[in-house]
């Protein structure tokens, strides 16, 4: 707890920038004072540079961790420097004054395939009042900006549509937030005829909808008009339930699927995995540790699921705070690993509402992306570049490879307390557009761009 109320006020008394950096570069650092109490008053300072993976100079002194430097302020009152990070890892820069310690802050370097890419927050499945949630797609677009989302996807239960109207409550302003379309697919099921699936599968950023893909009048799909179906003209034709199930039943014929495995079940997962790929979306398997009553997958099933992959991206976290859901997940992804089961993982929060609710943001995903948009998000997550993130207790856990999980935790401490101040200001202004405030448009056209200059700054790519 010190070493977090140490990190807190250092980073609010004093910014240090760029904090991400090539490795091998030589880099600029700018050390500048946030108020006259913080200000460099002495003359000259001792700095040190001091690398997390090296270990201390007197317990190993020959290695390279001894970097001292006598540095004074410029006349701006700033202090700089420069220095070519050695390898990919964090590092401490310490201030001395006449060899009394003055501040510490930290520093990133990264190796060159994280070159250009940014963090990016974001939730893949949650739900609004158009399915079983509380608050409408404006809204919860709104609230999630605030607690610091850059991106996610409105996932109501069979229906695409409450995404569509969430990315067109703010197509006339200029917004940093991405809206990705999506839905949580549900087919019908034919009981009589042995045609159940109910495993929870999310389209994220397809084109069209899967759901409406096969006529349901419980679920309106049945005469949906194409604009609520799908963002992209001519999306393919509407069949009916019976032509779906005898589809899915040839289809089952052709897979090798073990006894004891639920055929249609199975291979109404991959056909709708399919059919996401081909809507240029990312299909991702949803917590199957989920209790419903029992566990809603028996384990037999996901690890048949997980020896073969059909999904594009596991939902390692999803959104209850007990631990069988989460804990059981991340056990699973990481005795996969050590099978030799590698798949991209995501978390999510499943919510149903999105104020004031302990579930309403308690997973998210990292993802290391060129660009905070929709391809970029999919193609990313589909190469490994993303870390699923547990925020169910004070202290966050993640989920993904050692070496994201590191970078991680650096930006959960020096970059995202000063990313969610501005993702905050412009969620309140989006609430206020779409409530009718009057001035928020004139709000969101002055906050417009501050995110990307923020990345810019901090980021030296």
């Amino acid at each position: 707890m010190k070493l977090e109320l140490a990190y807190s006020d250092e980073l609010h008394n004093y910014d240090i920038f760029p904090k991400v950096m090539p490795v091998g570069k030589r880099t600029c650092i700018t050390i500048k004072p946030m108020g006259r109490h913080a200000a460099f008053t002495a003359e000259e300072y001792n700095l040190a540079i001091c690398p997390w993976d090296e270990g201390t100079p007197w317990d190993y002194p020959n290695r390279r961790n001894d970097f001292l430097y006598e540095t004074k302020p410029d006349a701006d009152g700033c202090i700089r420097f420069e220095f070519a990070f050695f390898s990919e890892q964090p590092y401490f820069v310490r201030l001395n004054d006449g060899g009394k310690f003055k501040l510490q802050l930290s520093v990133y370097a990264v190796a060159e395939d994280l070159v250009g890419r940014y963090p990016f927050r974001g939730d893949l499945h949650m739900h609004t009042s158009h399915s079983d949630g509380k608050q409408s797609p404006e809204i919860v677009c709104a609230n999630y900006r605030k607690t610091g989302y850059d991106f996610f996807a409105i996932t109501d239960h069979n229906r695409y549509f409450p995404s569509l109207e969430a990315i067109a409550a703010y197509k006339e302003v200029p917004v940093e937030f991405t809206i990705v379309p999506g839905e949580e697919v549900h087919l019908p099921k034919d009981p009589a005829g042995g045609h159940i699936n109910d495993i929870h599968l999310v389209n994220f950023g397809g084109d069209y909808s899967i759901n409406a893909l096969i006529e349901d009048e419980r679920t309106h799909v049945f005469g949906l008009p194409d604009d609520k179906r799908s963002r992209v003209p001519n999306p393919p034709p509407v069949r009916s339930k019976q032509a779906h199930w005898s589809e899915i039943d040839a289809y089952a014929q052709t897979l090798n699927i073990p006894a004891g495995i639920e055929r249609y079940a199975y291979a109404c997962c991959c056909w709708i995995f399919d059919e996401i790929r081909k809507a240029n979306g990312l299909g991702i398997f949803c917590h199957p540790y989920w209790i419903s009553n029992v566990l809603q997958v028996p384990p037999a099933f996901v690890d048949y699921m997980m020896e073969t992959h059909p999904f594009d991206a596991f939902e390692v976290l999803g959104g209850e705070n007990y631990f069988e859901q989460n804990g059981f997940q991340t056990i699973q992804y990481y005795e996969d690993l050590a099978k030799g089961r590698r798949y991209p993982i995501v978390g999510s929060t499943d919510s149903h509402n999105s104020f004031n609710n302990r579930n309403s943001h308690i997973c998210s995903t990292l993802v290391f992306a060129p660009k905070n948009e929709r391809r970029s998000l999919i193609d990313s997550i589909k190469a490994f570049y993303s870390v699923a993130v547990d925020s169910i207790s004070a202290e966050p856990r993640y989920v993904g490879s050692l070496r994201l999980v590191r970078y991680a935790c650096f930006l959960e401490k020096e970059f995202f307390p000063l990313h969610d101040e501005l993702c905050f200001e412009e969620g309140r202004a989006m609430r206020d557009y779409v409530c009718g405030e009057t001035g928020a448009r004139e709000t969101l056209e002055h906050l417009s761009g501050r995110m990307r200059a923020q990345r810019e700054k901090y980021f030296a790519f």
